[in-house]
């Protein structure tokens, strides 16, 4: 790997908050991490306390919940993790709003990764039944960002 692509990388990780990054290409990788002078405080012991697990259910009803939030329709998940932005300024129309039609290859929103500004693209036809990421918010690979029905 070409040593000005590690220069670059270190750049990029000491001006990010990120702590560590990982490239492969190919055959070759680079693994770079933030190091730091963290100082671990000294922990006194806790008491053993023995007591019953909680039961999970509450979770799985948490879960439920949240699925019963999206609307059908065809969720269009997020192909990267990165910053969610839904219009291409902060001063700039969305690319979408609710009830808006759209078709195949229209814009949605832009995913930012790494510095570079991803625009997302609607693989079906229909109607924007629900945005559920907001304006800065990261998000996840394969999170579902809208419905559209």
């Amino acid at each position: 790997m070409d040593i000005r692509k590690i220069k670059k990388l270190i750049e990029l990780l000491e001006d990010s908050s990120l702590t560590e990054i990982e490239i492969i290409e190919g055959e070759e990788s680079v693994r770079l991490a933030r190091g730091g002078s963290a100082q671990l405080a000294p922990v006194a012991a806790a008491p053993v306390v023995t007591q019953a697990a909680p039961a999970p259910a509450p979770v799985a009803e948490e879960a439920k919940s949240e699925e019963d939030l999206i609307p059908e329709g065809e969720a269009v998940l997020s192909p990267m993790v990165g910053t969610f932005y839904g219009a291409s300024s902060p001063e700039a129309e969305p690319f979408v709003s609710l009830g808006q039609r759209v078709g195949v290859g229209d814009t949605l929103c832009i995913i930012e990764a790494m510095k570079m500004f991803n625009q997302i693209e609607s693989d079906v036809s229909g109607t924007v039944v629900a945005i559920l990421a907001e304006n800065g918010q990261p998000v996840e690979y394969d999170q579902p960002l809208f419905v559209i029905r």
